[in-house]
């Protein structure tokens, strides 16, 4: 593997930031729920029904977590009864488009140790 060769006054600021990026997508439930909202989930029903497990609870808060951080853009559409939908912004996009190449990782790791 070819080092990146960080200078040392940067690798605690790099390191900082990869801890960040990994507590952010690493919080239980956020990268299914940011991969819901690639694959159409846009109201909170459909994100309960495509991660499979989650409490409303949990959603709710980490729809909030999600919207806080930029990743997740809220809106409320006046209607009768009111609509709120979730959607990717494109910081989220870019992030869960950046997971996938971790996602098939995961896929070709768990297909080794089933073979093995």
């Amino acid at each position: 593997m070819r080092s990146l060769e960080i200078p040392p006054a940067e690798a605690a600021g790099t390191c900082n930031a990869v801890q960040h990026a990994a507590d952010l997508v690493g919080q239980r439930w956020a990268a299914a729920i940011l991969n819901a909202a690639l694959h159409g989930a846009r109201r909170f029903t459909e994100y309960r029904a495509a991660v499979t497990g989650i409490s409303d609870k949990v959603l709710a808060q980490r729809l909030k977590d999600l919207e806080s951080q930029g990743l997740i853009e809220r809106t409320v559409i006046p209607s009768t009864p009111v609509q709120i939908r979730y959607a990717l912004t494109p910081d989220g996009t870019e992030l869960i488009g950046l997971l996938m190449p971790i996602v098939a990782w995961a896929h070709r790791r768990a297909f080794k140790r089933v073979s093995a």
